[in-house]
């Protein structure tokens, strides 16, 4: 077994800068865009962005084919996928007992709760797509993985060197031939030619 050492807590930090988007900024422009919503205040604005994103995490964790993003940005799901093959270090209990001790997620038969997001299949391609990325907020972290610890043989199993735009692109295909039906005009007889 493999000693470990508790960190340095007061060594110093690099703290990234992070970017809000939800701004009184972004409220006036909003208001400008749309003068008929001009008697919204930002406390409103605010609830209303909040309680849609909150709709969406719900839906992503609710359904098992997760949410296609409004005005075709892509798609966001929960995957089920195989243990990662490095160690995944517990450090809370590492600390305790002076010794490495690694996550073995006994909750879900060590399989992996993952969140992807693709827009590759989007119908409507937009321009620099490929530089477009999803990076899930703590909160939805947190309510996946306790939705995913109760129900985990609930989500798409994805293999590891899988592409999501196969995945994706393979359920559309069945889906559009469940829903296609032959067009049979009145007096077709097949046996007449």
């Amino acid at each position: 077994m493999k000693s470990i050492k508790k960190p340095d807590l007061k060594a110093p930090r690099f703290r990234g800068k992070s970017l809000s988007v939800l701004t009184a900024k972004t409220h006036k422009e909003f208001i400008a865009k749309y003068p008929e919503y001009s008697n919204l205040n930002y406390e409103g604005f605010k609830q209303i962005v909040m309680g849609f994103n909150r709709n969406l995490v719900e839906g992503i964790i609710e359904n098992r084919s997760g949410v296609e993003l409004p005005d075709g940005l892509g798609y966001i799901f929960i995957g089920t996928c195989p243990p990662s093959k490095k160690k995944n270090i517990d450090y809370k209990k590492s600390f305790e007992f002076g010794v490495e001790a690694t996550h073995r997620n006994w909750d879900s038969d060590n399989k992996l709760m993952k969140i992807f997001y693709t827009n590759e299949t989007s119908k409507y391609p937009f321009g620099n797509k490929r530089v477009w990325g999803f990076t899930a907020v703590r909160d939805f972290k947190r309510m996946a993985s306790k939705a995913y610890k109760e129900h985990y043989l609930k989500y798409v199993e994805v293999a590891p060197k899988q592409k999501i735009s196969a995945l994706f692109d393979r359920h559309r295909k069945k889906e559009l031939a469940r829903n296609l039906k032959p067009v049979i005009p009145e007096g077709y007889d097949e046996f007449k030619m």
